[in-house]
């Protein structure tokens, strides 16, 4: 799973246990950027998030990532759900990346993204 919150931008899949199988129980909380993890954890300061340890693995599609309870990650998309109170996304990260002074590649990104897409809306319009 992909996802894009004021926060960051993170792709979420199952863990491994010790033994390579998929742990279905257990995630990483994967990001490209390291900045976007410790958004993250400063939001859930008092939850597994919160106390989850940044990894860094180079040579990683995704360099960064926490392991958490899959409980744990449906908790904060709880929340993070609940607290929305914006009509324009790419305005509200714009924002909230000015007020906590991070990079400005993220909202970029974002405009990037949005381009991309609405270009997939319009092909996929040809269709039908």
């Amino acid at each position: 799973m992909w996802i894009f919150t004021r926060y960051g931008f993170f792709s979420i899949a199952c863990a491994d246990k010790t033994d390579g199988t998929i742990d279905p129980d257990n995630l990483m909380v994967r990001a490209r950027l390291h900045e976007h993890l410790v958004s993250l954890k400063d939001r859930f300061p008092e939850s597994e998030i919160g106390k989850a340890e940044i990894l860094s693995w180079d040579g990683r599609d995704y360099k960064y990532r926490i392991i958490l309870s899959k409980v744990a990650w449906v908790g904060a998309l709880t929340e993070m759900a609940a607290e929305q109170t914006w009509s324009n996304f790419k305005n509200e990260a714009s924002r909230f990346s000015r007020a906590k002074k991070m990079a400005h590649g993220y909202v970029d990104s974002l405009h990037q993204i949005w381009e991309v897409m609405y270009r997939l809306q319009g092909q996929g319009q040809r269709g039908h």
